[in-house]
């Protein structure tokens, strides 16, 4: 049954029906201006109006809770054993494992697991499945596409209350500066961050000296807080056994850690024989225990350890370019450089703008340093050989980036423009090797490619307000981490086309190299030229000067009375002259004024007869 209830209303109720027609404009209202009230009008300046072309919004804040995560883990071990089997016994298992291999169900089971896996080694031995049959053309459009970078994460350090992007939190008054990052070896999921105050005016005595391993995929708490005694100023993960860092600190000592034991470090080098000043370099080294490290400091020190007995160094070398071993003279290292597939050679960046190339197996200490580059005005933030080609290395200081070759030891082959700040770190990518990235004082990341642009960065970004103190870019070359003076650390993600190997990219770059190589080395030999002559020409002039006779101080006196009086004589003499020449000049003058008044007198004379006969030549004619 349907239930229909009808609504009516009256016509006169709707209103008044609206009937629309044309008809053209009319003036309901005109008023003209009246000419007595223009001289009251003032005149507004400035007139500010405001309008508001957005509808109304409501803001609404909701607080909710953060969600915590902690990382776990499971260590499994070796199971599957029988009861009455110790397996930390190799004897029995030993036994045991005889026993079940002559079984004849474990025989005729991996006999016929062998032969499905005899067909799977088949099949893949005839077929790639990881194959890629396209990668030309992902190549090609990753040359089409504009270099860039993106954010990817934002780390602010924290001491007692971690937090990301929430750096206003931070309780320490005093800001710590990111001095040194390193990338987990095996993962590149976890970052190492050294946090320390290079400035000594501004060390409170309640200043942090923690600093922290963050893992990428947890980035609200570090993973691990490291306590070492004194603020580090580097920090280094063992290629070998990730579990371990070496750090350098603020006060010259060395200290190791393992991630196993907590964040107490294992063992520090004592005071007395560790560095006087703060540990700007400390790299693990190549060795079959994967425990040797060496370190360098503004002490103008270099000193090797072996983690295992770190209560004595097992090697130190006084970087004294003298060659006389002195400390007094030794110039301060800033920064450490190290090469794997050069186990023997290794390169110190100083104070002094001085880059020098060091032979650890010299047989005496003076022979250690082998060569010296000069080129910089202060000290060298950043050295890194190329790591396609490791005689070519990379400076930054002062203001520009300069690229060396070992065989051109007086100037650098390639350099970057004089920039307006400060550059404070760089590095190679690991990828390309006409790349390289650095890092300036007013927080810019730039991104260089020799190839494509030698005058300019290709990529110029401004990471930060605040100065950029480190650099370490990943072992894949894709992600970059740029640590600031106020602690924070930027991770960003580089464009493939900055971290994809180009066509032909290495033999242009080998090429560019050597070209720049063998300019510099003629360039160098013109001016070794022109430096041996200007030497033989100062060398003469010596010797000159040497071949006269010494004299005594009775017969330079007696020479200087003789030059004074020949000097009188040779004036008066010339006063004389002077004056002869004078009366001779007066008498020659009269005798010329005489033959100018008779020549006159003569041509009036003459005048006067041409004068007389046209005179009498136009009579003739009338």
């Amino acid at each position: 049954m349907e239930i229909i209830y009808v609504y009516t209303r009256k016509r006169s109720e709707f209103g008044r029906p609206c009937c629309f027609s044309d008809r053209p404009a009319k003036v309901n209202v005109d008023i003209p201006p009246d000419p007595s009230v223009a001289s009251e009008f003032i005149l507004r300046n400035p007139v500010d109006s405001y309008v508001q072309h957005t509808s109304d919004m409501s803001e609404h804040e909701v607080n909710t809770e953060r969600v915590e995560v902690e990382s776990r883990g499971v260590n499994h071990v070796e199971g599957g054993w029988p009861k009455d089997i110790n397996p930390q016994e190799v004897e029995q298992t030993i036994r045991f494992r005889k026993k079940v291999e002559k079984d004849e169900h474990y025989i005729n089971t991996i006999t016929h697991l062998g032969t499905l896996m005899e067909h799977c080694v088949k099949q893949n031995n005839a077929i790639n499945i990881y194959e890629e049959y396209f990668g030309e053309e992902e190549v090609a459009e990753a040359e089409d596409e504009p270099p860039s970078a993106k954010t990817i994460n934002v780390i602010s350090k924290l001491t007692s209350f971690f937090n990301v992007l929430l750096s206003k939190r931070d309780p320490n008054v005093t800001k710590r500066t990111a001095t040194h990052l390193s990338w987990h070896p095996d993962t590149c999921k976890k970052l190492a961050v050294a946090y320390s105050s290079l400035e000594f005016q501004q060390n409170t005595k309640d200043m942090s000296f923690d600093s922290y391993i963050w893992d990428l995929e947890n980035p609200n708490k570090p993973e691990l807080v490291l306590k070492p005694s004194s603020p580090l100023v580097s920090l280094e993960y063992n290629p070998k056994d990730s579990h371990v860092l070496v750090g350098g600190c603020y006060n010259g000592q060395i200290a190791y850690w393992d991630t196993r034991r907590g964040g107490l470090p294992v063992e520090v080098s004592t005071v007395e024989v560790s560095h006087r000043d703060p540990v700007y370099g400390a790299i693990w080294l190549q060795s079959k225990t994967g425990t040797e490290c060496f370190s360098a400091s503004t002490d103008g020190q270099v000193l090797w350890w072996d983690i295992r007995k770190l209560s004595e160094p097992t090697e130190t070398l006084v970087l004294d370019v003298t060659r006389k071993g002195l400390l007094e003279n030794a110039l301060g290292a800033v920064t450490l450089e190290f090469e794997p597939t050069m186990p023997t050679k290794f390169m110190v960046g100083t104070e002094q703008g001085i880059v020098i190339a060091c032979n650890r197996k010299a047989k005496t200490p003076p022979e250690k340093i082998t060569s010296t580059y000069s080129g910089h005005h202060g000290p060298v933030y950043a050295l890194a050989r190329n790591p396609f080609y490791p005689k070519i290395f990379l400076t930054v200081g002062d203001w520009t980036a300069r690229i060396w070759s070992e065989e051109t030891k007086e100037s650098s082959i390639m350099w970057t423009k004089y920039h307006l700040s400060y550059l404070t770190d760089g590095c190679w990518s690991t990828v390309r090797p006409a790349v390289f990235f650095t890092t300036r004082s007013d927080g810019t990341l730039d991104v260089w490619d020799f190839l494509f642009k030698q005058n300019d960065p290709s990529l110029s970004l401004k990471v930060c307000d605040e100065p950029l103190s480190s650099l370490r870019l990943q072992d894949n070359g894709c992600v970059v981490g740029c640590g600031s003076k106020l602690g924070t650390v930027t991770l960003l993600e580089i464009s493939s086309g900055l971290c994809t190997l180009q066509r032909n990219e290495k033999t242009l770059a080998t090429a560019m190299f050597e070209r720049e190589t063998k300019r510099e080395k003629i360039l160098g030999a013109r001016h070794r030229e022109l430096r041996l002559k200007e030497r033989a020409r100062s060398e003469a002039q010596e010797t000159e000067v040497e071949e006269k006779p010494v004299e005594s101080p009775h017969e330079v006196l007696n020479r200087a009375r003789r030059e004074f009086f020949e000097v009188i004589e040779v004036e008066l003499q010339r006063r004389a002259q002077a004056e002869t020449q004078g009366h001779g000049s007066a008498s020659v003058f009269q005798v010329k004024d005489r033959a100018g008044e008779e020549a006159a007198a003569q041509g009036e004379e003459s005048q006067l007869l041409k004068d007389k006969e046209e005179e009498e030549e136009e009579k003739d004619a009338a």
